[in-house]
């Protein structure tokens, strides 16, 4: 059995002398029959990216699946090298030592000492040695299951079943043009699970976003984005075989079993089996056909966050700003969200509660408050210690520079004209202004919300409502 799976093992019970794995030896059996696994070939899992939600989802999948081991490997991969700073050690030898459960696992596993020496500025610490004892760097204070760390690429890929993406967005296409090379002589293609809440913009030829979703898919034709942005017949990962899981979830928190929920989106053919297999008793995974829209929600939620974090910080928690911020974030994210599907999921049930938890607390949020409060510079970048990277900066970006396009012009409520379609969004505008621009402090979110000029969040929600809005050319498609 492996360390981290212990509590799994405890719970299960024995009927009439049997052990009983409450159903998750079958939820793996039959996985494996969808995917065609025969007796004594391994289905592969392999996280790629070992960021906080990247590394709690292996480690679910670990502490869930891991006893199985003739039947299921799991690995997670993660660049080598990224040095441990003394500080960081520091703080990580406190935590071990605060936690018996995990004081006891490293002495048994002999890997004590190595903690202790960092703690005394004697050895030096790496990313990837402290993950395969449970260590996330940009979760320090939640520790995992052990976890089975690859960190050459070709390895741990190459005859992968289902590959998880943990990456940030800005970083899928380089990674994944790169494991395209060792899938070249695939029969079959894996499946993909994006774990992914980012958007990329393309201004050239026609002005397009790109999903994580679409990244992987066009990055798997190993073809640069601008050339394959309207092609479909070349060969690569085909998009049926790329899904989206996104929810309500602070990974710390789902890892230490709080109840939680999320959806998985993409083609039922291998939505269903994977809600099942992923399915547990704290963490609930429904299913939906809305690629689009959850993967959209997914970037803007962070973009929006930001926003939500500076109002707290510079309002000292008012809830009354923070509603006035919520019913206008919410309006331009639906608004938006029009534009890019035809019939988009509405902002409501787990959606919603996606939006909420990540306005409410995520690093997001979190980024917003340090840079109202002045703890954060933006001259830091959006790369930052202990929390990795803060995905909503460049989203603000990528969504400012593709709304502004004239040639997506929209009818303007009171002007009798078209505008552009950012013109209608002025949050969005105010945190371009703040975080690309540099032309404004924060507290110019908070005279953007006080603006007696601006509309009724309702009056957005029924342009985006009554208007032929959808622009298929926005996703790539023609």
């Amino acid at each position: 059995m492996v360390a981290g799976s212990i509590e799994v093992m405890h719970a299960h019970t024995r009927v009439n002398g049997v052990q009983n794995h409450n159903g998750v030896e079958e939820k793996l059996d039959e996985l494996r029959r969808v995917l065609g696994k025969a007796e004594g070939d391994l289905l592969r899992i392999v996280g790629v990216g070992a960021g906080a939600w990247g590394s709690v989802f292996a480690a679910l999948l670990q502490d869930g699946y891991g006893q199985f081991r003739d039947k299921v490997q799991i690995r997670i991969w993660r660049r080598p090298g990224r040095a441990v700073d003394r500080s960081t050690a520091e703080h990580l030898f406190e935590v071990i030592n605060s936690r018996e459960d995990v004081l006891r696992r490293l002495i048994r596993r002999c890997a004590y000492l190595k903690y202790v020496e960092a703690r005394l500025g004697e050895r030096t610490l790496y990313a990837d040695e402290i993950l395969k004892d449970g260590f996330c760097l940009n979760m320090i204070d939640t520790p995992l299951c052990p976890l089975k760390v690859v960190t050459n690429l070709q390895e741990a890929v190459w005859d992968a079943d289902i590959v998880v993406n943990g990456l940030p967005s800005t970083e899928t296409q380089e990674v994944f043009e790169e494991i395209s090379k060792y899938w070249k002589e695939r029969i079959s293609m894996p499946i993909i699970l994006s774990l992914a809440k980012g958007i990329e913009a393309a201004l050239e030829t026609v002005p397009h976003i790109i999903t994580p979703t679409q990244i992987i898919n066009r990055a798997s034709k190993v073809l640069p984005l601008t050339i394959v942005s309207f092609v479909s017949t070349i060969s690569g990962v085909p998009l049926d075989n790329i899904l989206y899981l996104g929810g309500p979830n602070i990974a710390s928190e789902i890892y230490n079993k709080e109840y939680a929920n999320a959806r998985i989106c993409g083609a039922e053919k291998w939505r269903k089996p994977l809600a099942k297999f992923l399915r547990q008793p704290h963490f609930i995974v429904w299913d939906n056909s809305d690629l689009v829209t959850h993967e959209v929600m997914g970037g803007l939620k962070n973009v929006y966050a930001i926003g939500a974090g500076m109002v707290a910080a510079l309002t000292n928690e008012s809830a009354t700003s923070k509603s006035v911020y919520f019913a206008h974030c919410t309006s331009e994210m639906i608004f938006i969200t029009h534009l890019l599907a035809e019939e988009p999921e509405k902002l409501a049930g787990p959606l919603l509660a996606d939006t909420y938890v990540t306005l409410l607390k995520g690093r997001n949020a979190w980024y917003g408050q340090m840079i109202a409060k002045g703890e954060l510079s933006l001259d830091m970048g959006d790369s930052i210690s202990g929390k990795g990277m803060i995905q909503g900066v460049s989203a603000v970006g990528a969504f400012y520079e593709l709304l502004s396009q004239p040639s997506l012009s929209v009818p303007h409520p009171e002007e009798n004209k078209a505008v552009a379609p950012v013109e209608l969004c002025p949050i969005l505008k105010i945190l371009y202004k703040i975080l690309i621009k540099r032309e404004q402090k924060p507290q110019a979110i908070l005279q953007a919300l006080r603006d007696e000029t601006l509309n009724d969040p309702r009056d957005r929600i029924e342009i985006a409502q009554t208007h032929a809005f959808y622009r298929p050319s926005l996703l790539g498609q023609p």
